[in-house]
């Protein structure tokens, strides 16, 4: 049991900082967010309070028999299968990676509208993948090559993942840590895909150190989180040393998500000042 030091001023940050200590994923976890949006085994399910954000989530069922979760994404694009279908096995043991949390329900329902031309012959990586379904969804869309990656506790989920949605040509499942140098099995992306990262303070210098190291001023990159907590803004103050962003605006359900603090936006590399000797 935490116990607070009562000398501590409890109304800001800093009462934070000592409950991220004890429970880092309690931003995740907590049930008040979870109720009506995701139950322990990754499914969707339905509460008055979320009703509405559920209506643009991909179609979603579990299967008791082989306790798969399986995601249906409607779109009009005639190369691609109808409805595009995800399976995936879902694990909260390794945490919350393992499972399919909104904001990436969202980005991948975002890409599979936009349809297969938008990441055609693109080289696209996925960052804090968990069970992979954003790099998964794109990767079903004919002529991609997709990277999912994350720490290697969750590598084992990417690729029965993979595996069960026959994507073995197409996706390459990879171990990412952020803050290290970049693999040499990893190639230098032009599209890069992250869905909520934004959880853990410990790690925000460092997806903004491998965020950068992954990409130049011509990388396209769409990130889309949650907004959970003030110290959120840290994030963003170390993020904006190295690029800008704008919130994307052409998709459908924007101001639905929105209402549940789910912001999607497409970030810009700043490019380096020139030394001039």
């Amino acid at each position: 049991m935490l116990v607070l030091d009562p000398d501590v001023p409890c109304d800001n940050i800093v009462l934070e900082e000592l409950l991220d200590g004890k429970e880092p994923l309690r931003h995740l976890m907590h049930d008040a967010e979870l109720d009506g949006v995701i139950a322990s085994e990754g499914l969707a399910r339905a509460s008055k309070s979320k009703s509405e954000l559920l209506t643009v989530l991909p179609q979603q069922s579990h299967s008791v028999e082989d306790g798969l979760l399986k995601l249906s994404f409607a779109h009009e694009w005639a190369d691609v299968p109808k409805p595009l279908s995800i399976s995936l096995v879902v694990d909260a043991s390794p945490g919350c990676g393992g499972l399919a949390w909104p904001a990436g329900q969202i980005l991948a329902s975002y890409l599979v509208q936009k349809g297969p031309g938008h990441v055609k012959n693109k080289n696209i990586l996925e960052l804090g993948s968990g069970t992979g379904l954003v790099g998964l969804a794109v990767g079903v869309f004919p002529e991609t090559k997709v990277w999912i990656t994350d720490q290697a506790p969750l590598l084992d989920i990417m690729k029965c993942n993979v595996s069960l949605n026959n994507l073995k040509a197409t996706a390459t499942v990879a171990e990412l840590n952020w803050g290290s140098s970049i693999p040499e099995n990893i190639p230098r992306p032009d599209i890069i895909l992250a869905a909520d990262c934004v959880y853990f303070e410990p790690a925000f210098p460092l997806l903004v150190q491998t965020l950068s190291d992954l990409s130049d001023a011509s990388t396209y990159i769409l990130f889309c989180y949650k907004k959970r907590r003030k110290a959120d803004k840290r994030f963003f103050a170390m993020l904006k040393k190295k690029f800008t962003w704008k919130e994307v605006m052409d998709d459908p359900h924007r101001q639905i998500y929105n209402r549940e603090a789910i912001t999607l936006v497409r970030l810009f590399k700043i490019d380096a000042p020139r030394v001039v000797h």
